[in-house]
């Protein structure tokens, strides 16, 4: 028998109810109840941000977090960054920057940045580095994403966002 919990939240903008066990995370239910698969089960114990969303305007890894703590949360996932259909500029810089080859940490990469930009608008190098020092990349290096993250910060493009 199952004992599944009602869960309801914003997910990307969007009411949301689904039912999760007690135990799933909300990487899980994101995947595989959700059908949202852009958060990527890298390491399943918190290690590589491949699986980033922001919840309540906080940054933490979906495997981490049960699913039923999302309950009356608003979270974001890297499918909810887009505006509009259009590429947010986050995005943009990391295919003007070819910061992302494989893909799998790519949306975790870019779902820190926007939490970090979030934050703080105007970041410097150093900044950057260390608010993604929880993301694993084995493919592209990281200056070119750190590159992404500076171009997209000082882009007027993403200033509309804020608006």
């Amino acid at each position: 028998m199952s004992n599944k919990v009602r869960v309801q939240t914003k997910l990307n903008g969007h009411d949301v109810e689904f039912l999760a066990e007690p135990r799933q995370s909300l990487l899980e239910v994101l995947r595989d109840t959700l059908n949202l698969t852009g958060a990527k089960e890298g390491c399943n114990n918190g290690n590589c941000g491949a699986c980033n969303v922001i919840m309540n305007g906080v940054l933490v890894n979906s495997c981490l977090v049960l699913a039923v703590e999302a309950d009356g949360a608003e979270v974001t996932t890297i499918e909810g960054i887009s505006l509009a259909g259009e590429l947010h500029p986050l995005q943009k810089k990391f295919l003007e920057h070819a910061a992302l080859q494989c893909g799998i940490c790519t949306p975790g990469f870019i779902v820190s940045a926007k939490a970090l930009l979030d934050k703080h608008p105007d970041p410097t190098e150093h900044e950057v580095r260390m608010w993604l020092s929880g993301n694993l990349c084995r493919c592209t290096g990281y200056d070119k994403i750190v590159r992404a993250v500076l171009d997209a910060a000082d882009s007027p493009e993403l200033e509309a966002t804020r608006a």
